[in-house]
């Protein structure tokens, strides 16, 4: 029987031609669309005022808001700019304080080297010691001196625009 059924499906593979099959055309169904009128009603005045009143106010509330962002965002960007500016003129100090240490060390080291014995030494080393002791005292005060006014300048323009605002809600 298995033997049949192979020769059948042999047979059938052998005679089988494609075949055009036409299938019904489908469309839609068409269905109206249900109309939802509103019913036309007259709204009072006084609801008609109290809403335009309400988008008024609205719209000078946001001017407001508008307004008090863009100062924000000015005085922001003042600030950052000055405290920019003070960050680099600060770093140029340090960077100013550091080659002159460095300076004074090498010079010490080139002295020491030409030292003709060790109380020579000594003495170069003590005097160098005494001079670099006031120097970084001079080198800490005024890098103190110019991280204040960089912060006091950064400062500004925010304490004026809070004295500001305090001004005219006062």
């Amino acid at each position: 029987m298995a033997e049949n059924t192979v020769s059948t499906a042999a047979t059938l593979k052998a005679k089988s031609k494609p075949v055009a099959v036409a299938a019904p055309a489908f469309e839609m169904p068409k269905f109206e669309i249900p109309k939802f009128e509103m019913p036309k009603f007259e709204v009072p005045t006084a609801f008609r005022e109290i809403a335009e009143k309400g988008i008024a106010q609205a719209k000078e509330n946001y001017e407001k808001v508008k307004s008090a962002a863009e100062q924000a965002t000015d005085v922001l960007e003042e600030t950052y700019s000055t405290a920019s500016k003070g960050c680099a003129s600060y770093g140029l100090k340090l960077v100013e304080t550091t080659r002159a240490n460095s300076d004074a060390a090498f010079d010490l080291m080139s002295e020491l080297m030409t030292a003709k014995s060790y109380s020579e030494v000594v003495e170069l080393s003590s005097a160098y010691l005494r001079k670099q002791f006031d120097a970084l005292v001079a080198q800490a005060k005024e890098l103190s001196e110019h991280a204040q006014k960089v912060a006091t300048e950064t400062a500004e323009p925010i304490k004026e625009s809070i004295s500001a605002t305090f001004n005219k809600a006062a």
